[in-house]
């Protein structure tokens, strides 16, 4: 059977949510309950049946309208989060912990490298207590652009950035000191990152200052490097299972850990 297009699928989310919003209760106590029920029909007063869009397009709404509440309670749009972007980092977050890759801190880290060095694109978010816990600088490869990340790399001495889903590992103390493994889960895309020694850590040349002086912030070798006077409070928070999500303009990018399907059945099992 032929997949429906991106634009209907928005166009079906759109009139889902609508719905939704009316019957919200009655919605999430059917698919808490019964997470594959059949498709609901009501008759309205004239005598005319009229059908309800389906179970799935219903779960598909209520997951998409916790995710609205979820990015407004978090307040990150003011912060210069893109929603298309907290989607696709909350839809991973939701595949590996259905996976059990993570830990229970219930803590999702985003980076953003269509934003510009100068800007603030690292959020740690509590998605628990719906708060951000850090928002910061943090630089991109050497060879990935000046002050927006361009071009994106799995390769060894590449010295670019990878895109795409992280599970932090154990800190060690390395050339840059304190520093935190990442292990990269997409395949094709960052799974190099533990053999080409990407990880997260300090550098002096990830601060305002460094801004000022140079019009940009300073470059790694691929590594999503923080700023001194914050790396290792993040390291703290943020090590030993957690997911990192790192968003770059790649049209060829692609996970399986963006399987929507996946991350809503999540939700709604765990009502997290």
């Amino acid at each position: 059977m032929e997949k429906p297009s991106v634009t209907q699928r928005k166009r079906l989310k759109i009139r889902a949510r609508r719905l939704t919003r009316r019957v919200l209760p009655f919605v999430a106590s059917l698919f808490m309950a019964t997470p594959l029920a059949a498709p609901v029909a009501r008759t309205s007063a004239a005598g005319m049946e009229t059908k309800m869009p389906s179970a799935k397009a219903l779960q598909s709404a209520f997951f998409d309208q916790r995710l609205h509440d979820l990015y407004r309670d978090l307040q990150v749009e003011q912060q210069g989060l893109r929603y298309e972007v907290f989607e696709k980092a909350v839809t991973g977050y939701f595949n590996l912990k259905n996976e059990n890759k993570l830990n229970d801190k219930q803590l999702l880290t985003v980076i953003d490298f269509d934003l510009p060095s100068t800007e603030k694109r690292l959020w740690v978010l509590d998605l628990a207590s719906k708060q951000v816990v850090f928002h910061t600088l943090v630089a991109h490869g050497h060879n990935s652009g000046e002050n927006v990340a361009t071009n994106f790399s799995n390769e060894n001495e590449s010295n670019m950035s990878s895109l795409g889903f992280y599970v932090t590992q154990a800190e060690y103390v390395g050339k840059h000191g304190r520093s935190l493994k990442l292990n990269g889960v997409d395949e094709g895309y960052n799974d190099n990152a533990l053999m080409r020694s990407v990880v997260m850590h300090g550098a002096d040349y990830v601060s305002e200052e460094f801004i000022k002086q140079n019009g940009r912030l300073g470059r790694s070798l691929g590594c999503p490097a923080l700023p001194m006077d914050q790396y290792a409070e993040i390291i703290d928070t943020v090590g030993n299972g957690t997911c990192l999500f790192l968003n770059g303009s790649d049209t060829s990018y692609s996970s399986k850990y963006l399987n929507e399907d996946v991350a809503m059945n999540t939700l709604l099992t765990t009502n997290s």
